[in-house]
C-alpha cells in the first residue's frame, strides 16, 4: 500500500480492506452486471459507509457477511441502488432523438408504437422521448406508449413524480419549457413539474436488466440502452443484447451511449447512424 493510501485508510471511519472491495465487486456484478474497476475503491466506500451507519454497523466485512446472508432483500436493494450510478439529463445526445423524431414520423396510419427506455434513471430520458412524439406527432396525446425502466427503485420514484429542480430544464428552449413543464408555486417553488399528458404516457417499472428473462412485450419501434453497458463486462454486454434484439421491431431503431461500441456482437446489431444500431438477421431469430 501507498503512503498515500496508508493515509487514507488510517483517516476512514471503518476499516476497508481490499478483500472487502473485492467481495463487494463480485457481489454487485452477480446481481446487476455491474464491472467495477479499482479506481472505484473510495466511491464504493463513501457510498456504503453510508449503509454501514444507517444499520450501526462496526466494519465492511459484518455488512458483507449480512447481504450474503441472503435474508434481507430491503438491504440488497439499497446496497445496488447505492452502487447504481445515475448521470442523466434532458435530451442527452441531441442527434438520437432527431433520428427518433424521423421514425416516429414514418408511422403507419392508425399504428400504436411501443418504446422502451432501458436505463431511465430520475426520468429525464423518457420525458425527453415523450416529448419528442408529442412534436413529432403534433400532439399532446401522441400515439405511443413508452415503458420506463431502471434497477434503481429511487431513481424511479423520482421518475414517476417528474418534478426537478427549474435548473435541470434550463438547457430546453423556452417553448418545450412553456409547453411541456408547469413551475411550482409557494412551497413548490423553483421546482417544475412535467405536464399530465406526458407523464401518462410513461409507464415506470423496476427491471435488473440481468434477469434470465424480460417479463416485457415488444416489439419495440426504439429501445434505448444509453450508458449502461460501459458498466459490464464484453460477455454481459453480448447476453443482455441477446434478450433485447427480439424484443426490437424489425425495423426499430437501438440507441446506444456515446462512448459504447458492439464490434463484438456483430451477429446481432448492425450500425446504422452514430451510435445508432437495428437488428441483424442473425440476432433476428
Amino acid at each position: 500500500m501507498s503512503p498515500a493510501a496508508e493515509m487514507l485508510a488510517a483517516a476512514r471511519e471503518f476499516d476497508f480492506t481490499r478483500r472487502d472491495f473485492d467481495r463487494v465487486r463480485r457481489l454487485i456484478h452477480e446481481r446487476a452486471g455491474i464491472a467495477l474497476v479499482d479506481s472505484k475503491q473510495d466511491m464504493v466506500y463513501s457510498r456504503l459507509a453510508r449503509r454501514l451507519r444507517l444499520l450501526e454497523l462496526s466494519s465492511f466485512s459484518e455488512y458483507l457477511d449480512r447481504l450474503e446472508g441472503g435474508k434481507d432483500a430491503a438491504e440488497w436493494e439499497a446496497f445496488t441502488n447505492a452502487l447504481t450510478t445515475n448521470l442523466t439529463s434532458f435530451f442527452r445526445e441531441p442527434h438520437h432523438f432527431e433520428h427518433l423524431a424521423d421514425l416516429l414520423a414514418q408511422r403507419a396510419p392508425g399504428e400504436r408504437l411501443l418504446l422502451w427506455c432501458a436505463a431511465a434513471s430520475t426520468g429525464e430520458e423518457p420525458y425527453s422521448i415523450a416529448i419528442t412524439a408529442a412534436e413529432a406527432c403534433g400532439s399532446l396525446t401522441p400515439p405511443v406508449s413508452i415503458l420506463a425502466t431502471d434497477i434503481d427503485t429511487q431513481v424511479l420514484a423520482t421518475a414517476e413524480r417528474g418534478i426537478y429542480p427549474l435548473e435541470r430544464i434550463e438547457g430546453l428552449s423556452p417553448e418545450r419549457r412553456r409547453k411541456f413543464f408547469r413551475k411550482g408555486q409557494g412551497a413548490n417553488s423553483g421546482n417544475c413539474r412535467v405536464i399530465d399528458e406526458l407523464r401518462s404516457l410513461v409507464t415506470f417499472r423496476r427491471l435488473n436488466l440481468l434477469d434470465p428473462r424480460y417479463p416485457l412485450r415488444g416489439p419495440f419501434k426504439a429501445i434505448f440502452c444509453r450508458n449502461v453497458m460501459i458498466y459490464f463486462d464484453k460477455p454481459t454486454q453480448y447476453q443482455l443484447l441477446q434478450k433485447m434484439m427480439p424484443l426490437l421491431h424489425h425495423d426499430g431503431l437501438f440507441f446506444a451511449g456515446h462512448s459504447e461500441s458492439f464490434f463484438h456482437a456483430t451477429d446481432l446489431v448492425i450500425p446504422c447512424g452514430r451510435t445508432i444500431y437495428r437488428r441483424a438477421e442473425a440476432g433476428a431469430h
